[in-house]
């Protein structure tokens, strides 16, 4: 075998040739051609989004806490927000993503609106509804919960659906619909579980009588001495000192949480027959257009012979709204849609629910609701 010496080795280095190349005439090297840079062209704001972001931004101003909203006109594709991007609580809101989860089961076949459910012990957790009202081995429809859980918000009628499909569905929906990094939807029962767990690790294992008693014994501390007891745990031994810092904990774990934006996206969606079949879609908007909770909220602020297909929800400093809302046709002009997606954080009751109402009545005084794309297909 041929061999270098160390020192013509050196030699080849510092001539900056090799043995196995042979010297030639230098090249020039072609430069490949740069693609052209292209400028972005910024989407034009809406005509109407700075009427209304004046007027939302008084509203918030004058809040006691933060408000996010998304709007978006389907019509004309337009869309406006105020911390729609930031991640918000959705509580209830979750509802629609279990709703069509079990809509599409019954595209599938798999169910009926007809198909009952068997109401079991486990099922049961506080909330409004008259799920509650019937007895443990009950077997109630499909249909009957599906409308229980949108029209009165009922947690047990949900967590009985939810059992039903399965976690695993919902969350395909949530990934599919509303943000590929999903949403983490959990089971009612699990949320209150989840936040109680922030005082104490052993509310992992409270039960359905549990819950109850817990929502019995009020808010605020009276809540936290029950836990307390129903733990047989020394208040001292508690991780957190009250009610709010758990809340605000669980709130941070961004479980059954997305942004307005990405929310808006699955009610845009699911108005547009992309989340459903058309049958699905005519039933399941129809039990959003009758929800009796939320009276106070955005549809006070909406105009005369508006339709308002939504979903509230509510929890511990925090409340939502968000929805389809249809202005009807104009002389033979198409319907105006437009996708309100809301919600507050902070001081809650009457005070939240008069926020929610106020961007209700921004929106229509913005005039997002006026005009119809005249090219958008009549439904």
């Amino acid at each position: 075998m041929f061999r270098f010496s160390a020192a013509f080795a050196v030699a080849l280095l510092l001539s900056g040739t090799t043995a196995a190349q042979p010297t030639t005439s230098a090249r020039p090297v072609p430069v490949p051609d740069k693609a052209p840079i292209h400028k972005t062209a910024l989407t034009p704001a809406p005509p109407w989004a700075a009427a209304l972001e004046r007027r939302v931004r008084a509203i918030d101003a004058a809040y006691a806490g933060d408000i996010g909203v998304h709007v978006h006109h389907l019509g004309r594709n337009e869309t406006w927000g105020l911390r729609d991007d930031e991640i918000w609580y959705l509580a209830s809101g979750v509802k629609v993503p279990v709703a069509i989860a079990v809509m599409r089961e019954i595209e599938q076949g798999w169910l009926t609106l007809d198909t009952r459910v068997t109401l079991q012990p486990t099922d049961v957790v506080d909330g409004a509804g008259q799920t509650n009202a019937h007895r443990p081995g009950t077997r109630l429809t499909i249909a009957y919960l599906i409308e229980q859980m949108i029209i009165y918000s009922d947690n047990t009628a949900t967590d009985m659906l939810i059992r039903t499909v399965g976690l695993g569905q919902v969350n395909a929906v949530a990934a599919e619909l509303i943000s590929a990094r999903g949403a983490h939807i959990t089971s009612l029962a699990d949320v209150r579980r989840r936040a109680y767990g922030m005082l104490h690790s052993g509310a992992a294992g409270l039960s359905s009588a549990d819950l109850l008693a817990l929502q019995r014994a009020g808010a605020g501390p009276a809540r936290v001495r029950k836990l307390a007891q129903i733990l047989d745990v020394a208040p001292a031994d508690l991780l957190l000192p009250d009610l709010d810092s758990a809340f605000e904990s669980y709130y941070a774990t961004h479980a059954n949480s997305a942004s307005l934006r990405d929310y808006g996206r699955m009610l845009a969606a699911l108005q547009q027959g992309r989340a459903l079949d058309a049958e699905g879609t005519r039933y399941l908007l129809d039990v959003m257009g009758r929800v009796q909770t939320g009276r106070q909220r955005i549809r006070a602020g909406l105009p005369a012979g508006a339709t308002f297909a939504h979903k509230t929800g509510t929890q511990y400093r925090r409340l939502c709204d968000s929805g389809i809302v249809t202005m009807p046709s104009v002389a033979g002009a198409p319907p105006v849609r437009v996708v309100i997606a809301a919600c507050v954080r902070g001081a809650t009751g009457a005070v939240g629910e008069r926020a929610l109402r106020d961007i209700g009545a921004a929106v229509t005084a913005a005039g997002v609701l006026r005009a119809a794309d005249p090219t958008t297909p009549r439904r």
